[in-house]
């Protein structure tokens, strides 16, 4: 297990290596320049090549990317253009925001995706299951960010029962910020959903049809004991597989979900930094983004040798 989980942590870095490399090459492919934006339409051309050259802008693109990668390896994202503070700060101050927003929306999803899939796969060709099965589609074809302005619609301006927008004042205790974010887990969530249903149904159905499952019903076992002690639990692999990519999902989708629902975190930060052409924090952001998308899937595959004893690694 040691050696394998080394020999993950290598690949890791080549990985985060060739992210880096991404993401540097995007930031400055995207039109725009940092010092005009900074410094107005009513900028000199000598003013912005003067305040490019106290950025590092003018450097050689070459250049710039080993000054990066330099930092990188040092783990020191940078230093905002525009907010005047390093960006491991700034994404430090937005981080408990975004990681609460998906932790209540994987919550959501999988309170809905896997109860509803292991039903579907017990009542298989039947009225729930072909249900199911549509609710699954329609839900995976709705956008997030149109089922957030119908819940505003109806649950915030028309009712009242959760509010609008933000993250609640600098006070609010914990409960009243999960309550500002009940909204956007739910229309981050429901789409999300989707996925893991049909996985869930599929790979039940798989398990269901083996020697040892038509056994315990042969034994006369209840349903729900063979359902979930004998059929759920080997079919576990594929669930967690598709829960921990539909986590990693979430943490991008998080950014179109802010934005609707006006929150301050690290989604709203990163298209704040795309507009302002802020490089440091571009790059800092997907980078730590892409850091942690990485560590989910190893934590994934390090969970299946807990589930299921059979995996060696």
């Amino acid at each position: 297990m040691l050696v394998y989980i080394v020999r993950r942590f290598a690949g890791m870095m080549v990985v985060m290596l060739l992210v880096a490399m991404v993401v540097f090459v995007i930031a400055r492919v995207v039109p725009g320049d940092p010092a005009a934006v900074m410094l107005g339409s009513s900028a000199t051309p000598e003013d912005i090549a003067a305040l490019r050259g106290r950025l590092g802008l003018d450097e050689p693109l070459l250049t710039q990317f080993l000054l990066y990668l330099g930092q990188i390896i040092r783990f020191d994202l940078g230093e905002s253009i525009f907010l005047n503070r390093p960006v491991a700060q700034a994404l430090a101050e937005r981080s408990e925001l975004t990681a609460l927003l998906t932790m209540m929306s994987v919550g959501i999803a999988m309170l809905i995706g896997v109860p509803i899939g292991i039903l579907s796969a017990a009542k298989r060709g039947g009225l729930i299951d072909q249900t199911a099965v549509g609710l699954a589609m329609l839900a995976a074809s709705i956008p997030s960010f149109w089922i957030g302005l119908t819940l505003i619609k109806y649950l915030a301006v028309d009712h009242a029962w959760f509010p609008v927008a933000g993250y609640g004042p600098p006070e609010a205790d914990l409960m009243e910020r999960m309550r500002h974010l009940v909204l956007p887990a739910i229309a981050l969530g429901i789409p999300n959903s989707a996925l893991i249903l049909r996985f869930t149904r599929t790979s039940m159905l798989d398990v269901m049809s083996n020697d040892y499952v038509r056994t315990a019903r042969a034994k006369g076992l209840p349903p729900l004991v063979v359902v979930l002690k004998h059929a759920l639990r080997n079919a576990m692999i594929p669930i967690l597989t598709v829960i921990g990519l539909t986590t990693a999902v979430m943490i991008a989708g998080a950014i179109v979900t802010e934005t609707v629902f006006g929150l301050p975190g690290v989604g709203n930060l990163i298209v704040s930094a795309v507009l302002r052409r802020d490089y440091p924090v571009i790059q800092g952001a997907l980078l730590v983004v892409s850091a942690i998308y990485v560590l989910i899937n190893l934590t994934v595959d390090l969970l299946y040798a807990v589930v299921d004893p059979r995996v060696r690694y």
